[in-house]
C-alpha cells in the first residue's frame, strides 16, 4: 500500500477536530504525511470562514497548513461567481467569509445574484420575504452549500442547505450549489494538487457530502467514526473505499 497514495485532502470538524479540539494523532499524522512528500489539502463546507481565517486558526491549534492549501466554501463560491462576471450580488453571509466577495458590486435592492451562505441570526421572516421576492423578480440563486442540518457544536441546528431548499421550493428558482459533494469544490482543490486523482484521498466524517462527493469526483474516499458520524450512514448506498475509527489510523496506509 505504502507509495499508492500521494495526496490527502483532509475535512476539518469531525476529522481533524470536534467543537474546538484536535483531536490525538491529528499532529503528528500531518507531520508523517509532510515528511514523506504526501501533499495535504482542507476542504471544509464552512461558509464563515475565509481561506485565510481558516488558516490561521488551524495554525493556532498546531495543525500546519497554508493559505494555498485550504480550500473553504466561501472561497470555492467567490471563485465561481467570478466566472459569471456578475454585475451585482447580495451575499447573505457573516462573519470572516464575507471578506472572500470584497471585488463584487454588493447591491440588496437589485441584485444579479443571491448568494446564500450562513447568515446566523439574520435568516428571518423579514430578510428571507425580501430575499424571495427578488428570485421571484428575476434574481439568480446560488447557495454555499447542500447541507441541511448541522450538529458540529452540539446540538442540531438548520444550516445553509435548508434555507437555500426553502427559496428554491417557495419561488420556483433552481439553485446552484458549490460545496462538498459538488464536483466543482472537488475538481478545484484537485487544480491546486500536482498528483493525479487515483492516488489521492479524501477524508470525511460524513457520507452524504465527503465520501459522496469523493466518489462522484473519482477520488478514493476514507471515512473515519468520529465528529457526526453515525452507524446509519453505513445504511448509505455508496460507501466509503476505507473505513478508520480515527484519522490517526490513515497512518496504515502508507506503512
Amino acid at each position: 500500500m505504502s507509495g499508492t497514495y500521494q495526496g490527502v485532502i483532509f475535512d476539518i470538524n469531525g476529522v481533524l477536530e470536534y467543537q474546538g479540539s484536535v483531536y490525538p494523532q491529528a499532529v503528528e499524522l500531518l507531520d508523517f504525511l509532510r515528511n514523506r512528500g504526501i501533499e495535504v489539502r482542507i476542504l471544509t463546507n464552512s461558509t464563515l470562514k475565509s481561506r485565510k481565517s481558516c488558516c490561521e486558526k488551524l495554525n493556532a491549534k498546531g495543525l500546519t497548513f497554508h493559505e494555498h492549501e485550504v480550500i473553504t466554501a466561501s472561497f470555492a463560491t467567490a471563485r465561481y461567481l467570478e466566472t459569471l462576471n456578475p454585475a451585482s450580488c447580495w451575499v447573505m453571509l457573516k462573519r470572516e467569509g464575507l471578506e472572500e466577495f470584497n471585488g463584487f458590486v454588493q447591491d440588496t435592492e437589485h441584485p444579479e445574484y443571491i448568494v446564500l451562505g450562513d447568515y446566523r441570526e439574520d435568516f428571518r421572516f423579514e430578510i428571507m420575504n425580501k430575499a424571495a421576492k427578488l428570485l421571484v423578480g428575476g434574481a439568480k440563486l446560488i447557495v454555499m452549500i447542500t447541507e441541511r442540518l448541522d450538529a458540529s457544536l452540539g446540538g442540531v441546528e438548520l444550516t445553509v442547505g435548508a434555507y437555500g431548499r426553502m427559496l428554491e421550493d417557495a419561488t420556483g428558482v433552481t439553485a446552484t450549489y458549490v460545496g462538498k459533494p459538488n464536483r466543482y469544490v472537488f475538481d478545484m482543490i484537485m487544480n491546486t494538487m500536482s498528483v493525479e486523482r487515483n492516488r489521492v484521498l479524501m477524508v470525511g466524517d460524513k457520507v452524504s457530502t465527503d465520501i459522496v462527493g469523493a466518489r462522484n469526483a473519482g477520488l478514493t474516499s476514507v471515512l473515519v467514526k468520529t465528529g457526526e458520524f453515525r452507524e446509519s450512514d453505513l445504511e448509505n448506498e455508496i460507501q466509503p473505499d476505507f473505513i478508520f475509527d480515527h484519522v490517526g489510523q490513515l497512518r496504515r496506509l502508507f506503512e
